[in-house]
């Protein structure tokens, strides 16, 4: 049989495949979550996060040196706060010592090229663990803008060379901006988390930093996942406030969305391969029904060939083993 063009040849071994390959994946694409807890030479495996830890500031700062390293070159900070230090108001957040602080300065002084991210929310911090100030049963916005523009800038006091807002309150990257230029913070960056959907899958996440709801969800600030031109809205909008990078949270049932707001905005757009993605590969190659490495490689494509620039990802390490 004649034919003019044959695909099967550019497909036909591993060198021709790889060198075709129209999406690549390196260590430079990839954030590393870290979660850190109170106390010294402790560390705890999440039930939900096989393999996934929590760990306090002097084993962090171990992780992190291991990390840079393998070439892993930018971490993103969550803290979980003790019961007696929360409350409605977000006032360890604000602490110049607190665990967030305390941890920046650790991480920066033992590995100064390391680029520190930080979670900016309430909920780790909120004795109804919502993202925000609770009056009368509501969520509000303006008052609790107020308080993450002062996190922000405690964290930039800290070291930390971007801030994350992840609350999804109405005008807070313009108001962070805002502060960290009156605070001559000029060199801090802000990853906003522009299109974080309200999921069922950050479950294991909130076992990590045990800061679910106390009282209903959190559909009246994260987006409703049926939506897509919302996003694109969204994420245009933390632009113009003055955000450097955009995310889209979750990714891997996102991918449309991750498209959509990378052929809509000009600045680098990052994805979160969250918490239930994670177990999920995790539970289903326990149960020998998939390959997890090949599932970790595929699922991480699939985000970069989205239109992902960055991807944060609990699989960070596997990833860069099995790509090396």
């Amino acid at each position: 049989m004649y034919l003019q063009r044959r695909n099967r040849i550019l497909r036909q071994s591993s060198a021709i495949r790889s060198l075709v390959a129209e999406t690549q994946l390196t260590p430079n694409d990839f954030i590393v979550p870290l979660f850190i807890i109170e106390g010294e030479d402790d560390s705890s495996e999440i039930a939900s996060m096989p393999n996934y830890y929590r760990r306090s500031v002097d084993l962090t700062v171990k992780e992190v040196k291991e990390l840079w390293q393998m070439g892993l070159k930018s971490v993103l900070l969550f803290v979980k706060s003790r019961d007696e230090l929360k409350d409605n108001k977000g006032t360890e957040a604000l602490n110049p010592n607190g665990l967030m602080q305390r941890s920046i300065k650790a991480i920066k002084d033992a590995v100064p090229e390391m680029l520190v991210m930080t979670d900016v929310a309430l909920d780790p911090f909120s004795s109804f663990g919502h993202d925000g100030i609770v009056e009368n049963g509501e969520i509000v916005n303006d008052a609790t803008v107020e308080v993450l523009a002062k996190m922000s800038v405690s964290h930039a006091e800290a070291g930390a060379d971007f801030v994350a807002p992840s609350d999804m309150m109405d005008g807070r990257i313009g108001a962070i901006r805002k502060a960290l230029e009156e605070s001559n913070y000029t060199k801090t960056g802000i990853m906003a988390y522009s299109a974080k959907y309200a999921s069922c899958f950050y479950g294991p996440f909130r076992d990590a930093l045990d800061s679910a709801p106390g009282f209903g969800d959190k559909k009246t600030y994260q987006m409703d996942y049926a939506n897509r031109i919302e996003a694109v809205k969204e994420a245009q909008m933390d632009v113009e406030e003055g955000a450097d990078i955009v995310m889209v949270k979750p990714a891997l049932s996102y991918l449309d969305i991750i498209r959509e707001v990378k052929t809509s905005v000009n600045v680098p757009v990052s994805c979160y391969n969250i918490s239930g993605e994670y177990a999920m590969i995790k539970a289903a190659a326990k149960m020998g029904w998939i390959d997890e490495d090949k599932a970790i490689l595929e699922t991480l494509t699939s985000m970069k060939r989205a239109g992902a620039d960055l991807i944060a990802t609990y699989f960070a390490k596997d990833a860069v083993r099995l790509i090396s």
